[in-house]
C-alpha cells in the first residue's frame, strides 16, 4: 500500500473514533506524492518536513487533559501517546512533543533494513 492510501486509512480510522488530525511529519517524497492532492484532505492541520513519515493526532481526555499520539504511518501499527494538563504551558507540551518525534525516528532507524556501510562481496 502506499503512503497516501495508508495515511488515508490511518486519519479515517481515527477520525472515527473522535481523534482531530493536527500535523503531518512527511518525507519530501511523501510531500509530493499526497500533499496538495484535491481527493486527500488535511482539515488545516500542519505539514512539517521530517525524516519519517507519521501524524499527530490529538483529542480531550479525562479530568479537563488533551491527549496526542503520534502514530507512524506504517502497515504495521506503532504510536506514542502523551496526555497534557488543560492549563499546561503549550511550551512545554511542544518540548514533549518535540521528545516524542525523535523517540520516533529512533524506533524507524533501528527498524531500517538497509546495510550499514554498503554491500560486501
Amino acid at each position: 500500500m502506499n503512503q497516501r492510501d495508508l495515511i488515508g486509512d490511518i486519519v479515517a480510522t481515527y477520525q472515527k473514533h473522535g481523534w482531530q488530525l493536527r500535523r503531518l511529519l512527511v518525507l519530501p517524497e511523501t510531500r509530493a506524492e499526497v500533499v496538495n492532492k484535491d481527493e486527500l484532505t488535511f482539515a488545516g492541520a500542519r505539514i512539517d518536513d521530517a525524516s519519517l513519515d507519521a501524524l499527530w493526532f490529538s483529542r480531550a481526555s479525562f479530568d479537563q487533559r488533551e491527549a496526542w499520539e503520534l502514530r507512524l504511518v506504517a502497515e504495521t501499527p506503532y504510536a506514542l501517546f502523551e496526555t497534557f494538563e488543560g492549563d499546561g504551558a503549550e511550551e512545554a507540551h511542544e518540548k514533549v512533543r518535540q521528545e516524542m518525534e525523535a523517540r520516533m525516528c529512533e524506533f524507524t532507524a533501528r527498524k531500517d533494513p538497509s546495510p550499514v556501510g554498503g554491500v560486501s562481496d
